[in-house]
Order: structure tokens, then sequence, then C-alpha cells
């Protein structure tokens, strides 16, 4: 399958059911976060529409689509000083294989023109990653004015959000490495983080492996690091619980409920769960 695209926007809607900033992205330079900035009262708290589409399928190329369109939208409001809300996506994708913008073939174990799924191109620092069902990804659209203009802490604030929400909600020890972008467990992978920026509006943002099928991780060297593996929150729970069974559905609940908790409560935001959605 050759490497495909991203198709223009299309128009869709659903109910709820539940200038530039340079590249960055997995495999990125952990460093040290700064002191936060006062905690504000809920009311001064900055709006952040939020689209819950977390038990829901969406194609990668309109997600990315949806993405671009909502990015230049707020450009217009930035220059109108008229940019009040940040943007928060939860979804799941259909299995896919994402690249970067310098992303090298060197990490695919596979064809690009014999794909065994879609292969997208996309303009994320980092290198390739796979996307499928019962991963939780979640793209916050974001002004880094109002919060810090500092992209290296907002790398690190997505791994707090990841870190805290796997504590609280599972009592998940997860943490960072020395060196690379995104949360671990032991020796394996459990949340990818990549990002672009531009005139202090980020986008892309993080996936976290709820109850993923980690299979297609083989046929990649994921975010191009050979010598660590990846994991899931449900492989996870399950060794330490013997193998019991778990429901999948209300396991990515509870891990939506428990990241968008986090995700608002780091970034002092609040959350206007918005009913439907377009990709335009």
């Amino acid at each position: 399958m050759a490497l495909l695209p991203s198709p223009p926007p299309t128009a869709a809607s659903a109910r709820h059911r539940r200038g530039s900033l340079p590249l960055a992205a997995a495999g990125g330079r952990s460093g040290p976060t700064t002191e936060p900035k006062p905690r504000p009262t809920p009311a001064d708290r900055r709006r952040c529409e939020c689209f819950d589409l977390h038990r829901q399928l969406v194609p990668y190329g309109e997600a990315y689509c949806w993405q671009k369109s909502i990015v230049e939208r707020r450009k217009g409001l930035l220059d109108s000083g008229e940019d009040h809300s940040d943007t928060l996506i939860a979804l799941q994708h259909p299995p896919v294989y994402t690249l970067g913008t310098r992303s090298k073939k060197e990490y695919l174990h596979f064809d690009m023109e014999d794909a065994p799924f879609e292969v997208h191109r996309n303009d994320r620092g980092g290198e390739v990653t796979y996307h499928g069902p019962g991963q939780l990804v979640m793209y916050p659209i974001m002004n880094l004015g109002y919060h810090k203009k500092d992209l290296d802490w907002y790398f690190r604030s997505l791994e707090e959000v990841i870190i805290r929400a796997l504590k609280s909600a599972f009592s998940i020890k997860a943490t960072r490495v020395e060196g690379l972008t995104g949360v671990w467990v032991g020796n394996h992978k459990v949340a990818a983080i990549g990002i672009h920026g531009s005139r202090m509006i980020v986008y892309h943002g993080l996936a976290l492996n709820v109850t993923t099928d980690l299979a297609p991780f083989e046929m990649i060297d994921p975010c191009g690091i050979k010598d660590r593996g990846v994991g899931s929150v449900k492989n996870i729970l399950q060794k330490a619980s013997g193998a019991r069974e778990i429901d999948d559905a209300s396991l990515m609940d509870v891990a939506y409920d428990s990241m968008t908790k986090e995700f608002a409560e780091l970034f002092q935001l609040s959350l206007d769960i918005s009913p439907d959605f377009s990709f335009q």
C-alpha cells in the first residue's frame, strides 16, 4: 500500500458519546520542568472545548484535516486577539502507521508499496508510530501564549498528565526515560507524544495504549527506538492480576475520564464538552 496523502476535509457530524514553533516529537530530549504558575480559581480558568469521541474510530486522514482546520481558524483569531479557547479532541483510529516530516524508512519492516495498513505522513516531528483500536488518542490544540511559551515544558506537561492518570486510575507507576519523550512502565513504552507548532499554536498530541493490539508495533521500530518494548494498560493490569478478564470498553472509559481530568487540572482549563463535531 502506497503512502497516502491526507485527504481534503469532509463534512461529518456525530452525537457526543460520552511566528512558528520548531518541530518536536517523540524521541526528543527530556529536560527539567520549571516552576508552575499560580493556580487560577475555577472562574479564571481558560475554556477548552472538548470533543469526546473516545469510543469512536475516526479515520486518521479526516482527523488530521480536522485538526488543521481548527489550527487555521485559531490563527485567524490570534490576529484579532480573540483566541479565547483551547481545544481537545479524544478519539481512536482504525489501524494506521504515521510518519513525521523527517521519518526514516529504515524503521519500517515492510515495503511501503505493500503496507499492512494505511500509511500517512504528517507535519509532526519524530519517527514512525502506530495507531489503532484500543488506543486513546488525544489531540490538544493549545495556544502556549496563554500557558507557557516553552515546548519542552509542554512535552513534560503532557507526560505528567499521563503519569498522573495511570497512577490515579489504575495504580500504575509510570515514568519518564532520560533522553526520550513519552511515558514508560519498566522497559515498555505505553504512551507516545508528538507535536507541531506554529505561531504558538501547538497540535497533534499523545497516544496511550489502553487495550491496543500490540502486534502491529512489531512491523516498525516505534519512534525509531530499537532496544525497548511497547506495552498497554490492559497487559500491565492482567499481568498484575493473574490474567483476569477485563472489559475493554470499561477500561477505555476509565482511561478517558482520568486523562481528561488530569489534563484539565494540570493545564488549569475548564473543559466544555461539545455534543457535536465537524471535520470542516
